[in-house]
């Protein structure tokens, strides 16, 4: 796991909790990369050099990165390990592109206008169905502040609520692009009736068993 650096909590279902996982999981904290930093509307220009140290070192089975903003540098982090390297969950409309189209999918992620077509790489097409955190949501600022408390119940009424109001009749399936909403998997699905993806279904495809079975769906 090559976290970001960050302090605000972990979550079981979160990709950086350990509790997430079945077997033990080698956290890699990143110096200096923080959420305004990653988070960039201009992925081309993150110092990914720290990433490719980490990748290089990493000892997992399965090489894997807390912020789906990385996902513009998904080929060129895997092309350094022999390892399978997840960047996003944004690597899944590689195979969801074959059940759903565009307007089918909704994509939820950290910050809309930070999250550009170069982030979805040859899926690009698919941006069109990407919505944001709104500003005043408390696991936005609990993320943007580096908050070290968290209100689960909070977060969790207020996704589900926000979720439900964007839902229209069209839509088929739930791509949630930030690492950290996971651990609402399963109220947003019984919310909305929706299929979901996110990374730590994108890991379990890969390792299967890697994933304690109540964060997947």
């Amino acid at each position: 796991m090559l976290q970001l650096d960050t302090q605000f909590p972990r979550i079981p279902g979160d990709v950086a909790c350990p509790a997430t996982y079945c077997g033990d999981v080698e956290i890699i904290q990143i110096p200096r990369a923080t959420v305004d930093k990653i988070v960039s509307a201009r992925p081309d220009i993150i110092d990914i050099k720290p990433f490719e140290q980490a990748v290089q070192c990493a000892t997992g089975d399965v090489i894997v990165t807390s912020c789906g903003f990385l996902s513009y540098w998904q080929n060129h982090l895997a092309a350094l390990t022999e390892k399978p390297f997840i960047s996003s969950a944004l690597i899944a409309f590689d195979g969801l592109r074959q059940a759903y189209a565009a307007a089918d999918v909704i994509t939820l992620t950290f910050d809309k206008a930070s999250l550009t077509k170069q982030h979805f790489g040859p899926n690009a097409d698919y941006d069109i169905g990407t919505v944001g955190l709104p500003r005043d949501m408390h696991l936005r600022r609990v993320i943007s502040e580096n908050l070290p408390e968290l209100d689960v119940g909070l977060v969790a009424n207020e996704l589900t609520n926000f979720i439900s109001a964007i839902k229209r009749q069209h839509h088929k399936h739930l791509v949630l692009e930030c690492t950290n909403l996971p651990p609402y998997k399963s109220q947003l699905h019984r919310a909305t009736g929706l299929g979901i993806t996110d990374i730590l279904s994108c890991i379990e495809d890969i390792q299967p068993g890697s994933i304690q079975p109540q964060f997947l769906i």
